[in-house]
């Protein structure tokens, strides 16, 4: 099952050193939240997010657009996801931040939507019911999936730090199972920002793995403990920020500037930080 769009890992890594930067820009667009003379359009989601796109793109290697902010919509919604991930440059790493989590057949049912109609390069997936909820969107050649391991909302501790009778806590047995159903050329793991040491935790026994890293910014994560718990070899990390670039503006006409200022910045930090490393 070969699709127009995939990038290997080798591909990924050599956009981190191109631009570098590992900044993903989550494409959380929010009908309340963008500029109100984008309203008037036939199809404002997509507009805002083609004005950030096109403001952003030399500074990120991945978009993240969450599809509960698209699926809300309807179809009309569906629709503006799929062009905007038709519009993101092909040399950018897409990820469908959809956390989807089921087995057999709507498994696969799940991954031809993410892989087949929307192209894109990996999705979300929640992996609380186990091997067969997961490996069915690892049939994909060229594609990725990318397993909820640490997170850091307050409610991660409601599962993620239970101990079994070996004294293992459940975070640390999905990550030790799931290595076994993928590699590191089609598997990464969301890691949360805000537990700097988890992700260090999380480190020591995914050497080799991507990681995905929301909560730097407006959650309060730190971009240079992201880098020295989560660092690997080949950098290792794509760091999302979503409204604190995307809504950069306090000013609606120029909310794509603004966005791109803030990229920017983001990027610069990550370029010492590449340099610091001798990447």
């Amino acid at each position: 099952k070969i699709s127009k769009r995939d990038m290997t890992r080798e591909e990924l890594i050599a956009q981190i050193r191109i631009k570098k930067s590992f900044l993903c820009v989550g494409l959380d667009t929010d009908l309340e939240k963008i500029p109100a003379h984008l309203l008037d359009l036939e199809d404002p989601i997509f507009e805002f997010n083609k004005a950030i796109i096109d403001a952003t793109k030399d500074y990120c290697v991945a978009y993240k657009p969450n599809i509960a902010f698209y699926e809300c919509h309807g179809p009309k919604g569906w629709e503006s996801l799929k062009k905007t991930l038709d519009y993101i440059p092909k040399n950018i790493f897409t990820i469908a931040d959809a956390k989807r989590g089921d087995i057999g057949n709507t498994s696969k049912y799940y991954a031809d939507t993410f892989f087949k109609y929307l192209d894109a390069d990996s999705v979300t997936i929640a992996p609380y019911m186990g091997e067969d909820s997961v490996t069915p969107f690892m049939d994909y050649k060229g594609k990725w999936v990318i397993m909820l391991a640490l997170t850091s909302n307050k409610g991660a501790l409601d599962f993620q730090f239970t101990k079994d009778q070996n004294n293992e806590e459940l975070y640390k047995k999905v990550l030790r199972k799931s290595q076994k159903w993928g590699t590191d050329e089609n598997l990464m793991y969301v890691v949360g920002a805000t537990r700097a040491e988890g992700i260090g935790e999380v480190r020591k026994m995914v050497p080799n793995h991507f990681f995905l890293v929301p909560g730097v910014g407006a959650q309060g994560g730190s971009l240079e403990d992201v880098a020295n718990f989560g660092w690997n070899k080949d950098c290792g990390i794509l760091v999302n920020s979503s409204r604190g670039i995307i809504y950069a503006s306090s000013d609606q006409e120029d909310f794509a500037s603004e966005a791109g200022r803030e990229a920017k910045a983001l990027q610069q930090k990550m370029e010492a930080i590449l340099n610091s490393k001798g990447f």
